[in-house]
This record gives C-alpha cells, structure tokens and sequence, in this order.
C-alpha cells in the first residue's frame, strides 16, 4: 500500500544526496529507478506506488501528484517543498540516518546504489535513460500508460509465469495492509 510518508522519506533520502535541492523531473526518474532495482532484487518496490509511462519516461503517479500539490496525509511538506523552476528541496536539512524511520537498511543500500549510478545525471539525462533502458516503459503519445509490476520484473527478466506469481503476492500484500489501515 502506498505510503506518503516513506515516499517522502526516499524523497529527502536523494535530495540530501544532492545538497538539498534537485528538479523534480530527476528525484521522480531517480524514485522509479530505485523502485525497479528493488523489484530486480527482492520482487517489491520500495515505494508500492503506480507507475505509468509518460512523455518523460516513467513515473511513480502518487508522488507525482505530492510534487504537484496533492498531499493527504501532510507528510510530503513535512519532508519536501517546492522551489523555482521545477525544482523540489528538503523542507529540513538538519535530518540524520535515524530520523528516515520508514526507510529500511536494503531500502537505503538500493537508495545508495541507485545515487551511486545515476546520481550525476541530469534530468534529460535520466529521460533518455529511462526511455532507452526500461523496456517496461512505452511512448504513451501525450497520455499516461499504467506500468504493472508483472511488465516491469518480465522487463528485468523473470518468466512471465514468476513475474504473475510475483504481482499477485505484490496486490495481495497490498490488499492486506490495506484491510489493516482500516481496521485502525
């Protein structure tokens, strides 16, 4: 299930990577990489949101509706503000280790991997990377097109049969923690 304030947490995590600021264009295409490494190697995003293909690339759907305002829960400005030209900064930059209690340590080694790859990368950079290098993600000619979890591990190269096993514990892990936010 989707959770604003992880996300908001992997959000800090790369914009205090990068000094504190960053256009929101690369932290949504560096967010959907760290998703897919996690995916490639323990079948689960860290985020859990949707992702669609766009004209830029791929996106992570809730996360691009935080970066545009949207925010339910208020852990997104707790964590992340907007700045000039299209840009996101962490909303406090006196955070450590300890404070990013969402974040597991695999979560921060795939965050790291991902920093260490792709980190010095600029924005365009990153679109052409994500365009040529995610097979999972195609041109949706001005819409959005939803990537599933199953294209996006059949991408990564599991069998199509393990990639449907996989999405259906992924929906059905989803599905439970949905049941027990209600419950709350």
């Amino acid at each position: 299930m989707f959770s604003e304030e992880k996300s908001a947490q992997v959000a800090a995590y790369l914009l205090q990577k990068r000094g504190g600021q960053m256009s929101y264009l690369k932290l949504i295409k560096l967010m959907y990489l760290a998703d897919r490494e996690s995916m490639a190697e323990f079948g689960y995003p860290i985020s859990d949101d949707s992702w669609f293909s766009m004209k830029h690339g791929p996106v992570l759907s809730n996360v691009l509706d935080l970066i545009q305002g949207a925010s339910r829960t208020g852990e997104w400005e707790r964590w992340v503000t907007g700045a000039p030209s299209f840009e996101v900064a962490l909303a406090n930059h006196d955070v450590t280790r300890d404070d990013y209690d969402e974040l597991s340590e695999a979560d921060i080694d795939v965050l790291d991997r991902v920093w260490e790859e792709h980190g010095a990368k600029t924005r365009w950079q990153l679109v052409e990377y994500t365009h040529d290098s995610c097979e999972e993600w195609h041109d949706p000619f001005g819409s959005a097109r939803p990537i599933s979890p199953q294209d996006m591990l059949k991408a990564l190269g599991w069998t199509p049969e393990s990639a449907e096993a996989q999405t259906r514990e992924i929906f059905r892990q989803r599905h439970i923690h949905s049941v027990m936010a209600e419950m709350r």
